[in-house]
């Protein structure tokens, strides 16, 4: 069984009225709800917890992390960015939702700004499938729409995309790569962008099952067998002539 742990700085909710009206029990537990029907093994997770929920102990025992933050990125520990990095290079899968790409993980893991466009219109995305081959993509059907969400526009200031899965198209003319993975050390990360904290995009059952799918997707294989990679000084595997010979 996957075991999951959904992470949310659950402050939005917190701090908003209105968003508490869409997401009473936070973004995290929504998240949690309604991925449950796949049998995962799911805990949660929140800033403003110890070591922001995300001890070693936590982290070792989570086989992929789905993290959405928006406003609090600068009170992420580095300590605990850098247990999270050290665990997707060794095999974690990681899902960034929405505004998680200015979160310090994504950031680091990306190694640009991850800036982009925005509007908040609450106009209408459809998402299309760019690649329907591939196993987040199953189930979908060709585009879906989400009647409100705000808008993310390019150029999405990120390394080229290991796979390009879905491309959004707003109301407002602009589009968007909405669906990307990346492959870091032996890590799978997808990136997804619908998720705006005003909107009820996690109770989309379209949105659900690309998660769900991307958890399976990222989630490491138990039957591979991935061999250490040695790092440092390396004896050759070639007779070498005598190093002081070889300019003379």
């Amino acid at each position: 069984m996957i075991r999951v742990t959904v992470w949310n700085e659950y402050r939005h909710e917190k701090e908003s009225e209105y968003v508490a009206s869409v997401y009473p029990e936070g973004i995290h537990q929504a998240l949690a709800e309604g991925l449950a029907s796949d049998s995962f093994t799911i805990r949660t997770a929140t800033l403003d917890e110890p070591e922001h929920g995300l001890t070693e102990e936590i982290l070792n025992n989570t086989d992929v992390l789905i993290w959405w933050g928006h406003k609090a990125h600068g009170e992420v520990q580095d300590a605990i960015v850098d247990r999270i990095q050290q665990r997707v290079l060794q095999g974690m899968g990681l899902i960034v939702l929405h505004s998680g790409h200015y979160s310090k993980i994504f950031k680091r893991m990306m190694g640009t700004t991850c800036s982009l466009l925005w509007r908040e219109a609450g106009e209408k995305e459809r998402i299309w499938v760019a690649n329907p081959a591939h196993p987040i993509a199953q189930g979908i059907g060709t585009y879906f729409e989400l009647e409100h969400e705000e808008m993310y526009g390019e150029f999405f200031d990120i390394p080229e995309p290991d796979e390009l899965i879905f491309l959004s198209w707003f109301q407002g003319g602009e589009v968007f790569r909405s669906g990307c993975t990346f492959y870091r050390g032996r890590g799978r990360i997808f990136y997804f962008r619908p998720g705006h904290e005003t909107f009820p995009t996690y109770r989309n059952e379209n949105v659900l099952k690309i998660i769900s799918n991307g958890i399976k997707w990222a989630a490491p294989d138990p039957q591979l067998v991935v061999p250490e990679h040695h790092r440092g000084p390396s004896a050759p595997v070639e007779p070498l002539p005598d190093p002081l010979n070889v300019n003379k």
